[in-house]
């Protein structure tokens, strides 16, 4: 059987709709979950909307509506971007649903059986909009006398009876956690704000609620509801089966990547680690929290008008382009800049004007030049064979490493430039020439191309997969062989050959894009 592979996108907090950081979040979890498929594992990949909290119950009433409705609403948005932007996930859980509720009763009693629970009456600070609890000391002056939260965010004096959770408890054995195992916090930016806050002392967590009845009921405890994140954070065990050992849950936890925001990277490495230790549940291998996407080099909000809609996005530019150019051009881990007209330089320089002209100019001169056919049967030169090398150790080495340190970006990299490479390749052989001069030559050189664009095309394809099964489809390559073990089959070629395939006349694979009317450039 083979290895399992288990990744998370954050659980959304669905009160409005989905914005350009929650589609870059998921592109990059998709990618790394169709990379891992593509490597031959066995792959989970969960999202959904985290529904519960004072502040989607304010947003609700604020409208005159009741919550769940909200709620359905907005989770309706998530899905509808997923499916737009090409999201393979297995299971799109919402914490309104039943089987979550579930869940999180059982993690909650599995906490309560440890002696981490006790009720007591909590005094302090509390942000409705991050959905939570800030010390005196974090928080930082606003205008006049109004006190803020670190994230700037209003902060309001809260009392009311509330079960705690005895992270104090746990502050020993998070720093041996950081200790030990150096990688369960990335990028190390991350590592280190983590260790900073949790050296400076933890405090029991509040974690229910009594002025509102919008969450998952605390078992036992009539009147009480789960603080939002004990009941978010046990979404990535309830979307594959909780607590039933013989689900997904048994094979597939503990998670081996959660991919969140830089935001609340607090919440996933020290609430939730503390959170599985007391329930004596394994610990995930790793939390990555990338950076934001600024548009233009500034943060997103509504008062700016800068705010942009992911589907707008990919309606305008296409979904394979729009994917390309977020992780290529963001080193992810790091914030990022991206404007329309970078997005269409992108996609023309490196997709239409390379990769997809290298593909459409090699396809159609087998179509044109050999009448389709293509043929094992030549004496490859050098040149060749030294290009279809690279080629092999950039597929099966360069950029498989790069992928699994989730360095996208120097992945596609090496990617580009071995596009670059075949580019060169092409106007240095002249097949064009050949054809008058030496035939069998040119045959050679065109039947190196159909193999390179395939190694190229199967490479990219967890980051187009769109594109590169059109390109795989218009080559004869079967879908049960466009992963990375295919690569490693030498007689593939042969084997299309003796089938009979035939180039029929191409059909480009990536449109160049034009600038839609009123968008500004930012220049070179």
């Amino acid at each position: 059987m083979s290895d399992p592979f288990y990744i998370t996108t954050a659980i959304s907090y669905p009160n409005g709709r989905p914005h350009i950081g929650h589609a870059y979040e998921a592109i990059a979890t998709d990618v790394m979950a169709r990379f891992q498929r593509a490597r031959g594992r066995d792959v989970r990949l969960i999202t959904g909307t985290d529904e519960h909290g004072l502040k989607m119950f304010q947003t609700a009433r604020n409208q005159g509506r009741e919550t769940i409705d909200l709620a359905d609403e907005m989770s309706g948005y998530f899905r509808e971007m997923y499916a737009k932007l090409n999201i393979s996930y297995d299971n799109f859980m919402r914490t309104s649903d039943p089987a979550h509720h579930a869940a999180s009763q059982a993690m909650w009693k599995a906490m309560e059986a440890n002696g981490d629970l006790y009720l007591d009456r909590y005094e302090g600070w509390y942000s409705v909009r991050d959905e939570a609890f800030y010390d005196e000391s974090e928080l930082i002056e606003g205008e006049g006398e109004t006190r803020l939260s670190p994230q700037g965010t209003p902060v309001e004096w809260t009392v009311e009876e509330s079960w705690f959770f005895r992270l104090s408890a746990y502050q020993d054995r998070l720093l041996a956690l950081y200790n030990d195992q150096p990688d369960f916090i990335r990028p190390e930016s991350r590592r280190n704000e983590v260790l900073r806050f949790v050296e400076g002392g933890l405090k029991d967590l509040s974690v229910s609620r009594t002025s509102f009845d919008w969450g998952v009921p605390v078992p036992g405890s009539p009147g009480h509801v789960m603080y939002v994140w004990v009941d978010a954070l046990t979404t990535y065990l309830s979307g594959l089966g909780y607590p039933d050992q013989d689900s997904d849950f048994g094979r597939f936890w503990p998670a081996n990547i959660h991919m969140i925001g830089k935001d609340i990277v607090r919440f996933h490495t020290v609430y939730w680690p503390a959170f599985l230790m007391s329930a004596n549940l394994p610990l995930p291998k790793q939390v990555f929290g990338h950076g934001f996407l600024l548009n233009r080099g500034e943060k997103m909000s509504k008062s700016l008008g800068n705010v942009v809609d992911p589907m707008e996005l990919a309606d305008r530019f296409g979904v394979d382009a729009l994917r390309y150019y977020l992780l290529r051009e963001v080193s992810f881990g790091q914030d990022g800049s991206y404007s329309a007209d970078a997005i269409v330089r992108s996609a023309n320089a490196d997709l239409a004007n390379s990769f997809g002209n290298l593909a459409q100019r090699s396809l159609s001169m087998i179509f044109k030049n050999l009448d389709g056919k293509i043929s094992a049967d030549y004496a490859p030169a050098q040149d060749d064979i030294d290009l279809l090398a690279d080629l092999h150790a950039m597929a099966t080495e360069r950029l498989p490493h790069e992928f699994e340190q989730l360095a996208f970006s120097v992945g596609i990299e090496d990617w580009i430039r071995a596009v670059f490479a075949c580019n060169q390749y092409v106007d240095a052989q002249a097949p064009w020439t050949l054809r008058k001069t030496d035939p069998e030559r040119m045959r050679a050189v065109l039947m190196t191309l159909f193999q390179a664009v395939r190694t190229l095309a199967i490479a990219i394809r967890p980051v187009v997969p769109a594109a590169a099964d059109k390109l795989l489809d218009q080559m004869g390559v079967a879908e049960d062989a466009r992963d990375f073990a295919a690569l490693a089959d030498k007689d593939w070629f042969a084997k299309l050959v003796n089938g009979g395939f035939t180039v029929s006349q191409p059909v480009p694979i990536f449109p160049r894009l034009e600038l839609p009317d009123g968008a500004e450039g930012e220049g070179d």
